[in-house]
């Protein structure tokens, strides 16, 4: 379940004080009640005057605006559709570093490869990473060496 996000507890105190205030409760007493200055509340209550309750939510910060456009953002899926091989890679698979590439190309924008991920998350996309193994990796040899010679070669 995790811990409760920063501004639930916040948020409950902001809507405690709203109630207090409906059962009657003075700006001063409700401020001292819940261990804020008078100014916090008044600010909380005018808030509701001109928005509505709805104000008193948890809103978290905006943080800094997404470097693609949202015109730019819609024909990614239809990029990758197309499939890595389409835009010069080989095997037919899609890394978020080639993601990453592919959107410095089509748009001009450059992301960290770790970013892309949010990115793909924030619409709904996903890819697969590939797995790296030899092409010439003998799996039945593998398995006969693991279970014939390492018992062999392990220390006791």
């Amino acid at each position: 379940m995790g811990a409760p996000k920063k501004g639930d507890w916040r948020e409950a105190r902001r809507r405690q004080a709203w109630e207090l205030k409906q059962q009657g409760w003075r700006q001063k007493d409700i401020a001292q009640a819940l261990g804020m200055s008078e100014g916090a509340v008044s600010q909380w209550f005018k808030r509701v005057a001109q928005e509505g309750e709805a104000s008193l939510a948890s809103q978290p910060p905006p943080g800094p605006s997404s470097k693609l456009r949202e015109e730019q953002r819609q024909p990614i899926p239809q990029l990758l559709a197309q499939g890595a091989e389409a835009h010069g890679f080989r095997a037919d698979v899609w890394t978020s570093g080639r993601i990453r590439d592919v959107i410095a190309r089509q748009f001009g924008v450059r992301y960290h490869r770790d970013h892309v991920r949010k990115l793909l998350r924030d619409m709904d996309l996903s890819y697969q990473q590939p797995i790296e193994r030899a092409t010439q990796r003998d799996e039945e040899r593998i398995a006969a060496w693991a279970g014939e010679r390492w018992p062999q070669i392990k220390k006791g």
